[in-house]
């Protein structure tokens, strides 16, 4: 029987006598120490495998002598005695072994040890092999999960914002319709006709700011949004936002403290993005500082940057929504109980308005009830002696010539009442106006009237704007070829507005016009056409 077991066990088997002296070990023991049984009998134990005492194995055996057994683990030991691993098993540098160490006994007398040695590295490298497996199908499942959960929280952001689209676009219009009804059938007396007009007015100006946003965050999306880059005093920018609020900081009762440096502060960005940045921030504010409140903005240059802080002392931004902020379409509160309108698209705009001028910004706030911090840094533009030339433009622009007696400018629209308004804001500059329903009649009328600059509709039927400053163009310069051309269309993209430059137009101004701004432009196109000659009427 121990022959057999020497031979074909399928364990190690190592028996020493009551000196723990080694007196035999069977075959597999030998393959697997790679040490003969002729260099391993009459050896003691613990000195042929030494580690056994480093290890503290050595008590083992001792318990053994004293008519114990012990059972040694791998999860626990790893391994008894230092043996290479199974072979095709690279995962471990040591054979993963269970071990048991017994008396040997004659009757009642223990005259020694038997060791018996299990190689379960294989078993080990397997279970180890299920556990990962297990683990990468518990990652599997949490990431499963926490997409599920992502999806779930952006479809509850994107029914938010769609609700909170109807309720911002559909609030305005309420007011429009409301007072336009109440103009339209009732007598009205002077103050409640400017009432009713400066209402509307206010509403449209809303829905405006709703759809700019929309399509910013389109044009930004998309990679679209594009920079015209001037130099700008910075000081400048922030005086025209606060004026642009001044009515409703005014109405709040907010007190509004400004610490700007008393030098221009120069950087190279887009005069009307930078006018959207402020407008954003300090409209933030505004939303969010009670009646009787305090607004600070600040500017000053720190280590090459210009820095701009919009403070307030409102009900703050809380920790848990702090690192949002700044992500489109998310708001403190999106539900219909909310105390504060808006899309929550306005702090996400100015974030990538300020990233694409090579700035950032930052949010600060202590939580609710403690206001909040917008901290703007822009590079400065290193230029020593722009202070006269850019002081010389924004004074130009500042005292934009209202007056243009002699000028006659044809008007192309198939809209009525555009055609309408238009000839009333030139009439009232002293301009000569031309209104005409389509393109066709314009053409017929153009020799005629010899104007000194075109306003077009884009969209009109038969003949396009498109098509109609494509024949304008063909003309020889002195047939008016190379007349200043003003493309006034809702079509507002990037795309279009390459394709209303590539048709031949000068410049693309967005419906609905700001007409002080539109008089400035044509005044500006008069100009740099050294436009002469004006009718002396």
């Amino acid at each position: 029987m121990i022959g057999w077991m020497s031979e074909f066990a399928a364990q190690g088997l190592l028996v020493t006598d009551e000196n723990l002296f080694i007196r035999s070990c069977n075959k597999w023991f030998e393959k697997q120490s790679e040490k003969s049984e002729r260099e391993l009998i009459g050896q003691n134990l613990l000195e042929v495998f030494a580690d056994l005492k480093t290890r503290g194995f050595d008590r083992y055996y001792r318990d053994a002598l004293g008519g114990q057994s012990r059972i040694l683990s791998h999860r626990l030991h790893k391994y008894l005695l230092s043996m290479p691993p199974s072979t095709g098993v690279a995962t471990f540098a040591q054979m993963q072994q269970s071990a048991r160490i017994s008396p040997l006994f004659e009757g009642d007398r223990v005259v020694g040890t038997i060791t018996v040695i299990e190689d379960v590295t294989e078993r080990v490298a397997r279970e180890m092999e299920l556990n990962v497996q297990l683990e990468e199908r518990e990652r599997l499942l949490a990431s499963e999960q926490a997409a599920r959960e992502l999806a779930e929280e952006n479809s509850r952001l994107k029914d938010e914002f769609l609700a909170s689209v109807s309720h911002e676009i559909r609030t305005p219009l309420n007011a429009i319709n409301g007072w336009t009804q109440i103009l339209l059938n009732s007598d009205t007396n002077a103050e409640k006709f400017r009432h009713a007009l400066s209402t509307i007015q206010r509403n449209v100006a809303s829905q405006v700011q709703i759809i700019d946003d929309l399509l910013d965050i389109s044009r930004i999306v998309t990679g679209q949004m594009r920079l015209d880059l001037h130099i700008v005093n910075l000081a400048d920018s922030i005086e025209n936002a606060v004026n642009n609020l001044r009515p409703t900081i005014n109405a709040r009762q907010i007190k509004l403290i400004k610490n700007i440096e008393s030098r221009p502060t120069f950087i190279m960005g887009d005069v009307n993005r930078l006018q959207q940045i402020l407008w954003n921030l300090l409209s933030n504010a505004l939303k969010f500082t009670p009646v009787g409140g305090q607004i600070e903005i600040l500017l000053r240059e720190v280590d090459g940057f210009a820095e701009i802080i919009v403070r307030d002392n409102g009900h703050g931004i809380s920790d848990d929504f702090l690192p949002f902020v700044f992500e489109r379409f998310r708001q403190a509160d999106g539900t219909s109980k909310r105390q504060h309108g808006g899309l929550g698209l306005g702090l996400s705009i100015v974030k990538n308005l300020v990233e694409m001028h090579g700035g950032t910004i930052t949010a600060q706030s202590d939580g609710k009830g403690t206001g909040a911090n917008f901290t703007i840094l822009l590079p400065l533009l290193i230029q020593q002696d722009a202070d006269e030339t850019v002081e010389s433009v924004n004074s130009d622009l500042r005292n934009t010539e209202r007056d243009f007696a002699g000028v006659r400018v044809l008007v192309v629209d198939d809209d009525a009442d555009s055609r309408e308004m238009l000839r009333y804001v030139l009439e009232d500059s002293r301009a000569q106006i031309l209104t005409v329903g389509n393109a066709r009649e314009a053409l017929t009328q153009f020799s005629i009237f010899k104007p000194h600059i075109v306003i077009s509709d884009l969209g009109m039927p038969e003949i396009d704007g498109y098509d109609f400053i494509r024949q304008i163009r063909a003309l020889p310069s002195d047939d008016g070829g190379q007349i200043p051309a003003i493309a006034l269309t809702g079509y507002v993209s990037a795309e279009e507005q390459k394709r209303v430059h590539s048709a031949g137009f000068d410049i693309h101004v967005a419906k609905p016009v700001d007409f002080y701004k539109l008089l400035e432009i044509i005044n500006n196109l008069l100009r740099q056409t050294d436009r002469t000659g004006r009718d002396e009427r």
